[in-house]
């Protein structure tokens, strides 16, 4: 037999015949449905065999979590900034970390940084103060009513509060 006329089909590695690459073709997809079955049904299976308080730490968020409320009427959950003078940016809550979030307070530590204003607030600088910062009081929030937003924020610096702020005080949050 001639060399150049070898069926490619019977010599390993090299392209199967039409017939057969549509065969293997069909394989292929049969193997790639039963996977994809076997894991969907095992994944389905799952959650029996998991013990009820890890099914709870798996459980998604809750869809309508409390938020708090910015000055563009904004919501949010967990922000890293909070604008707390909105008319002019003066005050703002910087590198927030949340400790909680919960259904009646919120925590978290960062730094309020504010404008000292002297010698007037075009020509002032910021400064930095540490600060704990606590949400509470939520309450519903008009107009969306399957949320609910912190109404109130506590600031409790833990070095020296900006002057002539007291070390721990308490806004109401009117947004």
């Amino acid at each position: 037999m001639d060399a150049s006329r070898v069926d490619a089909s019977r010599i390993g590695g090299l392209a199967p015949a039409p017939r057969t690459r549509s065969r293997m073709r069909s394989r292929v997809r049969s193997a790639a449905l039963l996977c994809a079955a076997t894991a969907l049904a095992a994944g389905a299976a799952v959650p029996a065999a998991v013990p009820a308080s890890a099914q709870a730490a798996r459980a998604p968020m809750d869809p309508n979590p409390l938020v708090v409320v910015d000055c563009s009427a904004q919501a949010h959950v967990r922000p890293e900034e909070y604008l707390l003078a909105c008319g002019d940016g003066n005050n703002r809550l910087v590198n927030l970390r949340w400790n909680s979030w919960g259904q009646r307070t919120a925590t978290a530590s960062g730094t309020d940084m504010v404008n000292d204003c002297t010698p007037y607030c075009a020509a002032g600088r910021f400064r930095a103060y540490p600060v704990t910062v606590t949400l509470s009081h939520p309450r519903p929030w008009p107009g969306h009513p399957d949320l609910q937003r912190y109404t109130s924020i506590r600031l409790l610096y833990t070095d020296k509060a900006p002057p002539p702020v007291a070390k721990d005080v308490t806004y109401k949050l009117v947004y």
